[in-house]
Formats: C-alpha cells, structure tokens, sequence
C-alpha cells in the first residue's frame, strides 16, 4: 500500500477542514506502521497508550472518523462485529481491495487481484448499472489451516 507522505496527511485534512494535530498524527501513524493488519478502535487505542498515555478512546474514536472522512482510512466489516480500520491506498481510491478471512484461524489477507473490474464493465454493457464500489470477502481456509481439516 501507497503510504501517505506527511504533507499529503497535512493537505488532505487541511481540505477537509482540518489541523494536524499530533494525535491525528499519531493514530496515522500506528495504522500506517501496521499496514499488513486490520486493526479495531481499540487495538490502536492500546498501540498508542505507551506513548500518549493521556489520550482517551474517545479521541482514538473520533480521530478514525476525521481521517476516513477526508479519506485516508476506510473502515472494514468482517461481519464479526467491529469495525476495522486500514490506510486506502491512494488519496483518490476508488474501490475497496478484497479480503480473505480464514475461518479456522481468522487471519485476513487481501486478494491480490481486482477481478470484479471485468463483472462491473459486464453489468453496465447488460443493464445500464455503473458500478461505483463493491465489497468482496471471502470466506474459507488460509493455506496454513487447510492441513488442518482432514484432521479435525
């Protein structure tokens, strides 16, 4: 993922109507530094307590909603009752990546390949639709736990 250089971080929220504040900065950067996880509100609320010890996760909260509101993050629903957070990968991301959630392990990778772009182009050619997001999770067995199955 494209990580964002501190002026755009500046620039993206100053258009947005906002300063970058060292908190902002911070929960950035725990996300940014952890790019390979989906990482909950309160995961990153405990990443930064070490080094901010006075910040609340109320802040944590409301941080999270300025950056995807400027459009930053994005948040994610794996269905499992959180919400999760992830840098978008760049300022004008237009579609969501796909994810693919092991049910044995719950560990989540992102599909390498965008192979919707091909169904939306067939949806608009069939009915007129423009497609202008989608969201795709997958459901089944990480490589590390399909050993796993035939031994349960």
């Amino acid at each position: 993922m494209n990580r964002h250089s501190g002026n755009i971080l500046k620039n993206m929220l100053r258009d947005g109507g906002y300063k970058l504040t060292p908190q902002r900065q911070a929960v950035y950067d725990v996300i940014a530094g952890h790019g390979d996880k989906h990482l909950k509100c309160e995961e990153i609320y405990l990443l930064l307590a070490a080094e901010f010890p006075r910040i609340g996760l109320a802040t944590v909260y409301r941080t999270l909603g300025v950056l995807t509101e400027v459009g930053l993050l994005s948040k994610v629903n794996f269905d499992d009752g959180f919400l999760r957070y992830e840098l978008n990968s760049s300022p004008a991301d237009v579609h969501r990546h796909h994810h693919l959630i092991c049910l044995r392990c719950g560990r989540i990778d992102e599909a390498v390949d965008d192979l919707m772009e091909e169904l939306e182009k067939a949806v608009l050619e069939a009915s007129g639709f423009q497609v202008e997001d989608h969201s795709v999770k997958m459901y089944g067995y990480c490589r590390s736990c399909r050993p796993h199955l035939d031994k349960a």
